[in-house]
């Protein structure tokens, strides 16, 4: 049975929410009165019409919906990719308890070698060494002491490197995104579904402190029914992206030069489709992008990077804010907004409201840096600190290894609670907070936000990679507290 949040005190003054009762009924179902226009907005364009449709399964092909992780007395992880992002998490997982890294891989065998001494140098086991060539990876994927593959490769390779990971009978944590083509996100869909084999987005803002306080106090009504969302990623990235070190072989500036995408939208809009139940009774329909000019990264080049950089040979086409309006099929408005190119403060936004209030943060002066406003707490027009509020949705992850993942995660702790929980919930044979459908419909709008940049701004159909079974409700992030099994 799906796991339906408690009713909370603010609910028994006097609203109700939508239950799984009404789905079940059609209300705000694909099939509601907001279909019509929806419909003709998709006759307004080939690329609409090709992003709706559905592949059928093969024959004997099924759903992953509530397939659960066989149970593992401890998880093997092999890790591909060991740049920045890679090298740090592989240390991540090889302090998770029940959790070893077996086998590390780079196309520079260089890094390979530098991560398995850093692990001998902590005093973890020391892992298997590929590297070399751009299939080293393959290579790796052939050995039987790996249940989980991470990747941390350019977003170019995650495709490729994921589906392969599937098809050698491991489960897969890919960074953002899983894929950047809409056949892509499909055929991993179908892949997981043929090997039976778990793939998740190694989506870490869903399992920050405030994006789950936020999930566990929208689920439990406090903004009463939820009706918008507003999340994204702006992030000055422009000394990075310029950098002749950072990012190897300029791979992410280079995304820049080829493709109008939202490339990272996912950090922002993620929590909130969680907040909505996206795939867990409500799914999004439609998407509409708006960009603005590309001028951050040439202003940032003419005044900082000199003539001699080979970026000057470079002719940027992203715009500085890609902007996606999403709709769902429950009449909900998410906006998701990517933004690397402008000077700025670092947000992912993370804003939820409702017929009750509202909750924004990256906005408030309190230790959260969240601010919120709800009835019947609170009135005069004034936003007040979520303080005491995250005290009172604190979702058990963070009660019970908050500590640790302070001590041992990046991002605020986020790395560590992902990681932790990834590894807890296969040592314990449970179903995965988020699965292949979620990861592949926050990643659409990479894709997507191409074809409507490309046809005017025109919305285009948004798919349903459940085929179907987005329309019940069951748990997800909003998981109940279990132990991590005893580790020997």
């Amino acid at each position: 049975m799906p796991e339906i949040p408690a009713v909370s005190r603010r609910l028994l003054l006097g609203g109700t929410l939508a239950t799984g009762a009404s789905l079940a009924a059609g209300i705000g179902s694909a099939g509601s009165a907001t279909a019509a226009p929806l419909a003709a907005a998709s006759a307004a364009s080939a690329a609409t019409e090709a992003s709706a449709a559905t592949p059928a399964r093969r024959p004997g092909q099924k759903s992953m919906i509530n397939v659960p992780f066989e149970a593992y007395k401890t998880v093997r992880v092999g890790v591909i990719g060991l740049g920045n992002r890679g090298s740090g998490m592989t240390t991540g997982w090889s302090v998770v308890p029940g959790c070893v890294v077996t086998a590390v891989c780079d196309i520079r065998a260089d890094r390979a070698k530098r991560t398995a001494d850093q692990l001998v140098a902590k005093g973890k086991p020391r892992p298997a060494e590929f590297g070399g060539s751009a299939d080293s990876y393959a290579e790796m994927l052939k050995r039987d002491d790996i249940d989980l593959v991470y990747i941390a490769t350019p977003w170019e390779f995650h495709y490729e490197q994921g589906k392969a990971a599937l098809l050698a009978a491991k489960h897969v944590v890919v960074e953002l995104p899983i894929a950047t083509e809409l056949r892509e996100l499909w055929d991993l869909v179908d892949t997981s579904e043929r090997t039976r084999k778990n793939l998740m987005l190694a989506e870490n803002c869903n399992y920050g402190r405030n994006e789950l306080a936020m999930l566990k106090a929208a689920h439990e009504g406090l903004f009463g029914d939820i009706t918008n969302g507003h999340g994204g990623y702006l992030h000055d990235l422009r000394a990075l992206l310029f950098s002749n070190t950072y990012y190897t072989d300029s791979w992410r500036r280079l995304w820049h030069t080829r493709s109008t995408a939202s490339f990272y939208a996912m950090h922002g809009l993620a929590p909130i489709a969680a907040a909505m139940d996206i795939n867990r009774g409500d799914r999004m329909t439609t998407l509409k992008a708006t960009a603005t000019a590309p001028k951050g990264l040439a202003d940032y080049r003419e005044r900082f990077v000199p003539r001699s950089h080979p970026s000057w040979n470079e002719t940027y086409i992203n715009g500085d804010l890609v902007t996606c309006a999403i709709e769902t099929a429950k009449g909900r408005t998410v906006r998701a907004e990517h933004d690397v190119s402008s000077p700025r403060p670092y947000s992912r936004i993370n804003s939820i409201a409702g017929t009750r209030g509202i909750f924004e943060d990256y906005a408030g002066t309190s230790t959260t840096g969240g601010r919120i406003y709800v009835e019947p707490d609170h009135g005069g027009h004034s936003w007040r600190d979520f303080d005491t509020y995250r005290k009172e949705f604190d979702h058990w992850l963070w009660k019970k290894i908050g500590d640790d993942a302070a001590n041992n995660g990046g991002h605020g702790g986020m790395d560590y609670v992902l990681q932790w929980r990834t590894v807890q919930t296969m040592r314990a044979g449970l179903v995965p907070d988020i699965d292949v459908y979620d990861s592949a419909v926050w990643c659409a709008p990479v894709p997507l936000s191409v074809m409507s940049l490309a046809n005017k701004g025109r919305p285009v159909a948004i798919p349903d990679f459940t085929r179907g079974g987005w329309v019940n409700l069951r748990s997800g992030l909003d998981s109940r507290m279990t132990e991590m099994p005893p580790v020997s």
